[in-house]
């Protein structure tokens, strides 16, 4: 296969040949695939220098980044996950206060955070530093860093908005962690607003990607309205 093939060609192979092959640990259709492994991949991310010496990390809230969200907190880093869907006027869960009545397997969950974490909007996370490390969830990616998630849009727009902020720069590591089998070696479809990954860690090894420029910002003029409208960051934050 090549990047003939669409976006969501893509993702539907992955996610056939990952419940095939009985690689996650719930169906894969539709999601950024829970895989078998999550842990060790986490695992060989803490061997990384570049994860050792990020002090801020923004992660995203699906169930295969819970060891890493687990881990940053574990080892006393500034940890935000992103409110689900950005759905609240405050977008990121900011976790570390968690830690006062929940051990970091429990606050690392989406549950527990929807229920005690308290939100932050992007103004707010400025005095806390800028970004280091992003780890974002993936449903097939390649070793040139080419990223392609489950179709939503949501972890673009979360890069956008803090790169707009000044939070997210050309110091930031934007990583990600899969299946073996999420890894293609080939040819995938990309559009100007995605954005390219430094580091895929694996459960069985770590790729380096080739350094590619940074994202963008908001680019408003590719942004439907009705999607303005549904997420209020960006409601916020639209140019008059």
């Amino acid at each position: 296969m090549s990047g003939s093939e669409s976006k969501q060609q893509v993702r539907e192979r992955i996610w056939h040949i990952l419940d095939s092959k009985q690689a996650v640990a719930t169906e894969a259709f539709g999601r950024i695939p829970n895989f078998h492994g999550a842990g060790a991949a986490s695992n060989n991310l803490a061997t990384l220098p570049q994860w050792r010496a990020a002090t801020v990390v923004k992660a995203n809230p699906d169930k295969p980044q819970a060891p890493v969200r687990e881990l940053a907190l574990a080892t006393g880093k500034t940890l935000f996950m992103a409110v689900p869907k950005l759905a609240e006027a405050k977008p990121f869960y900011y976790l570390n206060p968690l830690l006062e009545e929940h051990p970091p397997r429990e606050a690392a969950t989406p549950v527990t955070a929807s229920e005690y974490a308290p939100t932050v909007e992007v103004d707010q996370m400025k005095p806390m530093g800028h970004i280091d490390f992003i780890i974002t969830g993936s449903v097939a990616v390649n070793p040139n860093g080419v990223r392609i998630g489950k179709g939503a849009g949501y972890a673009d727009l979360e890069v956008a908005i803090l790169t707009d902020a000044g939070l997210v720069d050309d110091r930031t590591v934007l990583a990600t962690t899969v299946h073996d089998l999420q890894v293609l070696n080939e040819d995938l479809p990309e559009e100007q607003h995605d954005f390219r990954l430094d580091l895929i860690i694996t459960p069985s090894k770590i790729i380096e990607c080739p350094k590619s420029s940074r994202p963008y910002g908001l680019d408003w003029s590719r942004i439907p309205l009705e999607k303005i409208e549904a997420i209020p960051a960006l409601a916020a934050r639209r140019p008059s």
